[in-house]
């Protein structure tokens, strides 16, 4: 697993420009600067640039980019700065022990509350905003089960305590901190493919950001609107709750998000100059933010999930090699070197990306390899994955409706969609 981090604004530009990494290696060497300096960039340049291996290039190649795209290099992504920005800022807790860590300090949390004399204290809220982040940050690799049932708990204490005696500050910040953990829950409800739930939620998280004037926080239940609609096939849906959400969500992960998921809307309806432009967008707002301290955290984006979105775009739009590019990346970005994933869930969507890329290509074997691989990951988002394995289905049964490989598949896939509506999880394993 690299410890770089992405450079997604120069990929942005070159994706959006339609070009190979091999093209615009040579396009840089055609510059009036490459052939005065003999430049000999190449493919593999191009990718250490982009995966960050590279952060700031030499001066005629920073120079031959410049005549190439008409940006400087701090537009591209670039940064002078070596040694602060190189490396992906590594979690304090892995994701599995952020849960340990959670009951640990409620735990604290609940003994220190006894001893005040107030109902809610300055300590007891800094200690359920952190119990918060920690709970968002198991959500990648945590049982949605598990996770789901955790959640309710804190929230009906927190809701508790929002019956207490309270001064307007302490009340407005319970607000936030509630409604993050209700736009957690939501999200959970929806791995498991409780509809009614994930809705009743998210529309809460919505209200509770409206109260208190919370931008980001309304842009998070906008976004979540947007995933429900893409997941359940309304694009144009989607386009509409992503634009909605970006014109409340400030400078913020939020808008990337919401921006990516405009981008995602767009490649399922076709769109590919609206969908480049829009992931252009979203690398912009993503390098104008700080490296989040947790990027495991749900409602943190990072420079490694702007390539998995990019995959999943791609392979929307037929766009194959791009495609296959972003989701080999998304694979090695969060793969450790003992074979486990800080991300199952990107990874099980990019193993469907590229199912459907081989599948497209004529190598079965390869498709169908890659389709179960996605089946055989631990973390699942239940409905996310029946959605993107009806993806690989379709394209299975179009081409492959008498072969073996692509039988098996289907009745695997259909255990899944059994699992989702029965909301029996338990029959994937």
């Amino acid at each position: 697993m690299p410890d770089y981090i992405p450079n997604v604004r120069l990929r942005a530009w070159r994706n959006e420009h339609r070009l190979t990494r091999a093209d615009m290696a040579d396009r840089i060497n055609a510059t009036p600067v490459g052939i005065a300096e003999r430049l000999t960039c190449d493919e593999e340049r191009v990718r250490r640039w982009e995966a960050g291996e590279v952060r700031w290039p030499r001066t005629p190649y920073r120079l031959a980019l410049t005549q190439l795209t008409g940006m400087e290099p701090e537009a591209l992504g670039f940064s002078p700065n070596r040694q602060s920005d190189s490396r992906l800022i590594e979690a304090k807790a892995m994701p599995m022990d952020a849960l340990r860590a959670e009951a640990d300090l409620y735990g604290t949390m609940e003994l220190a509350q006894q001893l005040q004399a107030s109902d809610v204290g300055t300590g007891t809220l800094e200690a359920l905003a952190e119990a918060v982040d920690l709970l968002c940050r198991a959500y990648p690799v945590v049982p949605a089960g598990t996770l789901r049932d955790r959640t309710q708990k804190r929230l009906a204490q927190i809701n508790h305590l929002l019956a207490g005696r309270l001064t307007l500050d302490q009340h407005r910040e319970l607000l936030v901190i509630t409604g993050w953990l209700t736009a957690l829950l939501g999200c959970v409800h929806y791995d498991l493919g409780e509809r009614e739930e994930a809705e009743t939620a998210r529309r809460t998280a919505f209200e509770m950001g409206r109260q208190v004037g919370h931008g980001e926080l309304m842009g998070w239940a906008h976004e979540m609107s947007a995933w429900f609609a893409l997941v359940e096939g309304r694009y144009e849906d989607v386009v509409t709750a992503a634009r909605m959400g970006q014109a409340v969500a400030g400078i913020s992960s939020a808008m990337v998000q919401l921006t990516l998921q405009e981008a995602r809307g767009l490649a399922r309806i076709g769109d590919r100059r609206e969908a480049d432009r829009a992931l252009t967008r979203g690398a912009e707002v993503l390098s104008s933010l700080p490296m989040p301290e947790h990027p495991d955290h749900h409602f943190v984006f990072d420079h490694s999930k702007w390539v998995f979105y990019a995959a999943t775009c791609y392979t929307w739009l037929a766009d194959d090699d791009r495609a296959e590019e972003h989701a080999r990346e998304t694979i090695q970005m969060h793969t450790r070197p003992d074979g486990t994933s800080n991300a199952p869930m990107r990874v099980a969507d990019a193993h469907i990306d590229l199912g459907i890329v081989y599948a497209r290509r004529g190598d079965l074997d390869a498709a169908f390899d890659e389709g179960m691989a996605a089946f055989d990951i631990d973390r699942r988002s239940l409905t996310d994955l029946v959605n993107r394995a009806a993806d690989l289905d379709r394209v299975l049964q179009l081409h492959y409706r008498r072969e073996a490989l692509a039988k098996q598949f289907h009745e695997r896939f259909i255990v899944a969609r059994r699992a989702l509506s029965s909301r029996r999880p338990e029959l994937l394993d």
